[in-house]
């Protein structure tokens, strides 16, 4: 019993913990602070929930528990500044002065989670940072599971989790959302965060598996929570539609034997049509928004063109060309550009592609970038220059961290000697 009794609270606790930690940061104005009296909550649950068993509200519990522990921590702050004062004189102040936790505590929560996304991915923090603290803050993952995600050790991910808070602190970042003029930045990076969070599970860069199923579904569940927070933003519906047309394709992305089956080769009857459903649905409130798309609303428009088609055969290759295109003009990027020499080649041949890759050789940004030498590679074998092609595919699996990756590139390079 103990046992089934931890593993519900550690499912309550991942669905709870994001509201919890909103809730009390707008209390304690310190993500630092407000993390730990919701982990002190935890803590208790962990006491006591195993004898009394789970409370009917365990949310509603979780978060009384944490109002207690927040009017402590108060009382200590008062405690120890009344060290520095006159005692008689300074009581009254403190205690007319301590926040009704309370009414603050019981406010709806929605505004309180926008603007804890919006903290835990700051630009004032480094990339690495603002992925660990989101998963860390908004997924409940524990240190430990997120070193594991991003092949990573525990000590090195803690600290950069305590520097985030800190640095958060330092900059006395203030717990609200961005006014109009730096909305449009901050979203930005909160989305860039949600889709390397994303992308880390739905290919992963290093390690011994081709996906981490766990990553990608956190990032769809915070784009899902985000896109109801903020239901006019098209972008949010746009990366939402992006998340959920590529999730579809996940049981068709592994073989037995745990190996990569590449989007032409797998079996569009294993994709789940509600996640696609749901990423169309996504795409069209987009639209429906009514302002020039941006780079999440073309990807998933070139998601859904992959989507409708329930045959490779029937891809529409030259739209995707036109979406790359388009694409292009308003985030102009090497790896852009490589995504549209892919098309190109499916669309009218493999020279196009080629010429496309070739002048983009010498860019820097692609200098440990795996999926240029082997998608060169790729054109190379159509146009029967298989010598080549294998050195292109060996570089690329020289390149690559993900052991999954190497072998099927090793794989390409024999077919291409044989």
């Amino acid at each position: 019993m103990p046992t089934d009794t931890h593993g519900a609270i550690d499912a309550i606790w991942r669905i709870e913990s994001p509201k919890l930690i909103a809730a009390l940061t707008r209390v304690v104005r310190d993500v630092g602070i407000a993390e730990d009296l919701a982990q002190d909550a935890l803590v208790a649950a962990l006491e006591q929930w195993p004898e009394s068993g789970i409370p009917e509200n365990p949310g509603a519990w979780l978060m009384g528990t944490a109002k207690h522990r927040a009017i402590d921590f108060f009382r200590r702050s008062a405690m120890a500044d009344r060290k520095h004062e006159d005692l008689g004189r300074d009581y009254n102040v403190r205690e007319q002065t301590m926040p009704d936790l309370d009414s603050s505590l019981d406010d709806p929560i929605g505004d309180d989670l926008l603007r804890l996304i919006f903290i835990a991915c700051h630009p004032v923090l480094p990339k690495e940072a603002r992925l660990a603290l989101t998963l860390r803050l908004l997924g409940g993952l524990t240190t430990d599971e997120i070193a594991r995600a991003f092949v990573s050790n525990e000590p090195t991910i803690a600290q950069r989790i305590v520097r985030a808070k800190r640095t958060l602190a330092e900059k006395r970042v203030p717990f609200e959302i961005p006014r109009a003029r730096e909305l449009n930045n901050r979203l930005a990076s909160v989305l860039e965060v949600i889709y390397l969070i994303f992308n880390e599970g739905y290919t992963a860069t290093a390690g011994d598996d081709w996906m981490r199923p766990s990553l990608s579904e956190e990032a769809l569940r915070l784009g899902r929570v985000l896109a109801e927070l903020a239901p006019n933003e098209p972008e949010v519906h746009g990366l939402v539609a992006l998340m959920e047309i590529q999730a579809s394709r996940s049981a068709a992305r592994i073989g037995p034997n745990g190996e990569p089956i590449l989007l032409m080769d797998q079996n569009r009857a294993k994709w789940d049509r509600l996640l696609i459903q749901r990423g169309l649905a996504a795409l069209e409130r987009a639209r429906q928004l009514g302002v020039e798309p941006g780079p999440y609303r073309f990807q998933a428009e070139i998601a859904a063109c992959h989507a409708r088609a329930s045959e490779p055969q029937q891809t529409d290759w030259n739209e995707i060309v036109a979406w790359y295109g388009q694409l292009s003009e308003i985030m102009p990027s090497p790896i852009i550009e490589l995504n549209r020499a892919v098309a190109v080649s499916m669309a009218t041949g493999p020279e196009k592609a080629l010429e496309i890759v070739d002048r983009i050789l010498e860019d820097p940004r692609l200098d440990n970038y795996h999926l240029l030498p082997s998608a060169r590679a790729n054109f190379l074998k159509k146009l029967g220059r298989l010598a080549e092609a294998r050195i292109e595919f060996e570089r690329a699996a020289a390149m690559t961290r993900n052991e999954q990756e190497r072998k099927l590139l090793l794989q390409k390079a024999r077919e291409c000697t044989a």
